[in-house]
């Protein structure tokens, strides 16, 4: 029997980082950890809440309520898939909403909120076996991972993608905005002070600016069966 490994996937926004550590997950019959939707759900409810807009973020006000936000994950019968949920409430598809990306990176550039969901992060990843997907999972939550994915392409061909992702979700939204949106995160994302999106020293990069899902998807894959064959 093959031992389990902690595969972390960091990267860029929009870089494809969920869809292949959940295909990644699923192949190797790992569990899949999204922690840019437990951020995005800190977002939401900060949102709802009006601790944050387009002229002010209310970091003290969405401190004190961090004990009352809950997430979980929860496999969809009928997808197979893990979905998000927020103090019980499915919100999968609200956290993917271009609104939410304009905000989710000042949410993740504070302080308390990184401290809360890494430690559930910790927490998720004790028993290994898992494939988890950030922006500091190879350096901050999983440091000694045994493999280290960063995933990388341009802000142009990231933009594109996720453009089309949304207008097939139905959202009224331009290239521009989108491009925008991808360019502003890269740069809040790089330059916070608290566990800013690096690379880590010992990641593999795989830069997709080129590559289809599959071969992306493949060349993770063998990366990581050749990890855990040398750890069996």
């Amino acid at each position: 029997m093959s031992k389990k490994i902690i595969i972390a996937i960091d990267g860029h926004s929009s870089t494809g980082k969920s869809t292949v550590a959940r295909q990644l997950a699923k192949k190797l019959r790992y569990i899949y950890v999204d922690t840019g939707a437990m951020y995005r759900a800190v977002t939401l409810y900060a949102m709802r809440k009006c601790f944050i807009d387009e002229n002010r973020f209310n970091k003290e006000a969405l401190e004190r309520f961090l004990p009352f936000i809950h997430i979980k994950f929860e496999v969809n019968s009928k997808t197979g898939l893990a979905e998000v949920f927020l103090n019980n409430e499915n919100v999968e598809k609200t956290i993917r909403k271009l609104a939410v990306s304009n905000f989710v990176s000042q949410i993740a550039a504070f302080s308390q909120v990184r401290k809360k969901l890494v430690e559930q992060q910790q927490l998720m990843g004790k028993d290994k076996g898992i494939v988890m997907d950030g922006r500091d999972i190879g350096t901050v939550v999983f440091p000694d991972a045994e493999l280290k994915v960063f995933m990388t392409a341009t802000a142009k061909d990231r933009a594109e993608r996720r453009y089309k992702e949304l207008l097939e979700r139905g959202e009224d939204v331009t290239y521009e905005d989108v491009l925008k949106n991808v360019v502003d995160r890269d740069h809040i994302d790089s330059t916070r002070k608290d566990s800013p999106l690096r690379k880590a020293e010992d990641a593999v990069v795989i830069d997709n600016s080129n590559l289809t899902l599959e071969e992306q998807f493949d060349q993770i894959l063998t990366l990581a069966r050749e990890v855990i064959s040398k750890k069996s």
